[in-house]
């Protein structure tokens, strides 16, 4: 019996999340390699240097050989550790990514399901990421890995909610929660231009949730040798290296979704899928901008980080939140 007849068994519903949750893992795995490669060669070009350069052309075969050498290397669980959180922290870290590509409407045609609350269902999946994170300083048994983890908790609880109060401004504009009616509502006017205020607080406040330069103090080299996967080496490391980049990737769409119109844009010459092709464009161009900034600021000491927060960015994004409340109502 051939492979399609093996398939005829399933159900259409099982196989369409196989293949789905194929494509989605291919496409985990292409976007930090390609974020991997692109930022080496903009942090070298930044900093005047070539970047990488030796293993192919340009280095482009740089990330394929790291990835390589750390599915070589021996997963090291320290002796006085917890074996089983030790463990559980990458895969806690890596497997909710996937999940949250469910929700994001790469054009109007693509999508896996458009459900109702599906801002809140992609924010609640990416709030998995500081609880890997937590276990994996605690489990450690490292003070540098602990030290690294309990920072990671404060900026998260701190960042978190002028993020929320920034998309929650856009939610009272547009009245809902459905991620294709968030684009949809936007039409030729896109929520930027509504609400540059709550646009800017949410890009920061997304940069420090995912931990990029110049709020990178969970993993402060210089302080905490690498903060809270200090203790992690091969596959285990390389989950939290992927969970990064991805997570990256979702504060990217959730700003194109929100504020930049989604997959709306003018019609491309010979290009049938206009739609995904703008998408990705406004994704990897905010994706730039944040390793443009990572590489460009230097890191900011931890008081001044919950400072800039506690008294800055949260009462500026209730102020923005309250206007427009009141607009709406008027």
């Amino acid at each position: 019996m051939t492979a399609v007849g093996y398939l005829s068994f399933l159900p259409p519903e099982m196989i369409r999340i196989a293949v789905t949750s194929l494509i989605v893992m291919a496409f985990v795995f292409f976007n930090s390699m390609l974020l991997g490669y692109l930022e080496r060669k903009f942090a070298g070009w930044f900093q005047r240097r070539p970047g990488p350069m030796e293993v192919g052309p340009h280095g482009i075969l740089q990330l394929i050989v790291d990835g390589v050498k750390l599915l070589g290397k021996q997963i090291v669980i320290p002796r006085e550790s917890s074996p089983f959180l030790f463990r559980l922290a990458p895969l806690l870290a890596f497997m909710p990514v996937g999940i949250a590509f469910i929700v994001v409407p790469f054009s109007e045609a693509l999508q896996v399901r458009d459900l109702d609350s599906g801002l809140i269902f992609i924010i609640a999946i990416m709030s998995f990421n500081i609880i890997s994170i937590l276990i994996a300083g605690w489990a450690s048994n490292n003070k540098y890995s602990l030290f690294g983890a309990i920072r990671a908790v404060a900026q998260n609880v701190a960042y978190e909610i002028p993020m929320l109060l920034s998309l929650l401004s856009v939610v009272l504009i547009d009245n809902t929660l459905s991620m294709r009616g968030l684009v949809q509502a936007q039409g030729a006017i896109w929520n930027v231009i509504v609400q540059p205020v709550a646009f800017l607080i949410y890009f920061v406040a997304g940069m420090a949730e995912t931990h990029r330069a110049p709020f990178d103090l969970p993993e402060a080299e210089s302080e905490l040798t690498a903060g809270f996967h200090t203790e992690f080496s091969g596959m285990a490391f390389s989950f939290f290296f992927l969970a990064e980049y991805t997570h990256m990737f979702f504060v990217a769409s959730i700003a194109v979704v929100l504020f930049l119109g989604g997959w709306s844009g003018p019609p491309l010459p010979w290009i049938d899928y206009t739609g995904i092709v703008w998408f990705m464009l406004k994704v990897y161009f905010l994706l730039f901008v944040m390793i443009w900034v990572r590489w460009t600021f230097p890191r900011v000491r931890f008081d001044q980080l919950l400072n800039f927060c506690w008294m800055y960015m949260i009462p500026f994004s209730l102020v923005n939140l309250m206007v427009t409340a009141v607009m709406v109502k008027l």
